[in-house]
């Protein structure tokens, strides 16, 4: 690192000047709200290719489980393989590009079903080389997107961004669910793909009209390898995002284990109906949007370190109910219940660490700090899911949910042993400010 780079970790417990958002501000901010759309559009298309493509491989091509679950494996792979590559390409050239380079990729990745099915040569095949180039395409725009997100809007109101941003994004993938179920039963599963496809191009055109001033991308002339090696230093040399991502990396492995067999157990070891099921999944959306909204307000009282850590322990202490419930419907009024408090806590404390995460890093790194927590948190996921699997075809699968929730201990034990726990207010940033005249923000 830098002798600049090093200068971060002295900012961490430093509060941030101008922290609280002006009221309103961001709804008045034309360029954070085009940018707000393109993501939502995007993430509502995605949401119905995830139905319409194992719907498509299922009911039409009469694929087996196991193919399922390889095309399932296929879309996440990307996460681990592709994330760190893309975030050095992030803060090697300009981000808006590679964010409409993406979504265009995925649109004709995802145009190419409706076409080849109208032939009648659609095979399983191309649904895994589909899955895995929609895959590579959204990591490569996420890495852009979420680096980028810091020169769209003005440190202060960074996590009012962050937290419109995830409450978007939860209204969105509960009604791109919806309507993608509604597609495939409509149109069958191969022409609802277009909805996908025309979000992407839609997300595409929002994203062309962006105009905010980003940080120079630095050509540093070594080779990509040695960018990933310095972003990969950085990250663990941090005393403040070392913890953060190590603490979210470990719940993502732990709820990977638990979530693999959770729908599972309710199903057909509790016996619970799939409307139970879907009232309860209801239940989660409610409150996932609720954390999203009431992180800032929350952040202002607890202070981030305080408010992440009092989250994280949240998802133990909600999880826990699932291990002693029987069947009935006061289970089921719990189970939903803590499921949303459970989302509440994800969803306040991802939209902090993420905020805290961009406040402090250096600018030329963004891409690559996100896109390495990207690579440990959701790249865990497929391997918490190996582990379940193991563990249960030995032990059944009540222990495989008894270790997940021992093991979502353990980041709070990591965030309470670093300064986090002292964190009382939102840190300085090294960003620097975002000019207004591009950012289309009208003063109040």
């Amino acid at each position: 690192m830098t002798a600049a780079d090093e200068s971060d970790l002295t900012t961490a417990t430093a509060p941030a000047a101008a922290s609280k958002e002006r009221p309103g501000a961001l709804w008045r901010h034309r360029v954070y709200r085009r940018y707000l759309g393109a993501e939502a559009v995007s993430l509502s298309g995605s949401a119905v290719s995830g139905l319409a493509l194992p719907a498509l491989a299922v009911v039409e091509l009469h694929a087996s489980s196991g193919q399922v679950a390889l095309l399932a494996f296929l879309g996440q792979l990307p996460n681990f393989v592709i994330a760190l590559p893309s975030g050095a390409l992030a803060d090697r050239y300009a981000k808006r590009p590679m964010m409409i380079a993406g979504d265009l990729v995925s649109a004709a990745v995802l145009a190419s079903i409706p076409l080849v099915a109208l032939l009648g040569t659609l095979t399983v095949v191309q649904l895994y080389a589909v899955a895995v180039l929609l895959g590579t395409a959204k990591v490569v725009h996420d890495a852009a997107a979420v680096s980028y997100l810091p020169a769209v809007v003005e440190p202060a109101l960074l996590q009012g961004a962050n937290s419109r941003l995830s409450a978007v994004f939860s209204l969105a993938d509960s009604a791109g669910s919806s309507a993608g179920a509604a597609l495939v039963a409509a149109l069958g599963a191969a022409r609802s793909v277009t909805a996908d496809a025309v979000s992407y191009l839609a997300s595409a055109w929002l994203v062309a009209g962006i105009r905010a001033a980003e940080p120079a991308p630095v050509q540093s002339g070594r080779r990509l390898r040695a960018e990933i090696w310095e972003g990969l230093v950085y990250v663990a040399r941090h005393r403040v995002i070392r913890p953060v991502i190590a603490a979210i990396a470990v719940a993502s492995f732990a709820q990977g284990i638990v979530s693999t067999y959770w729908i599972f157990y309710l199903l057909t070891g509790l016996h619970f109906s799939a409307t139970a099921l879907g009232v309860m999944l209801g239940c989660a959306n409610a409150g996932s949007l609720a954390g999203a909204l009431l992180a800032p307000r929350m952040t202002r009282r607890l202070g981030p370190g305080p408010l992440m850590i009092i989250t994280l322990l949240g998802l133990p202490l909600t999880q826990t109910p699932l291990l002693i419930a029987g069947p009935g419907r006061l289970w089921q009024i719990v189970l939903g219940a803590a499921l949303a408090v459970q989302l509440f806590c994800t969803a306040a404390c991802g939209t902090t660490q993420r905020t805290v995460r961009q406040m402090i890093c250096a600018p030329r790194l963004q891409g690559r700090m996100q896109q390495a927590s990207t690579t440990l948190t959701a790249g865990s996921r497929p391997f918490g899911a190996l582990v379940a699997g193991g563990l249960a075809e030995l032990a059944g699968v009540r222990p495989v949910l008894v270790l997940g929730t021992v093991l979502l201990l353990a980041p709070v034990a990591v965030m309470c042993l670093s300064p986090l726990r002292t964190l009382h207010a939102l840190p300085a940033s090294p960003q620097p400010a975002v000019p207004q005249a591009r950012n289309g923000l009208t003063r109040p």
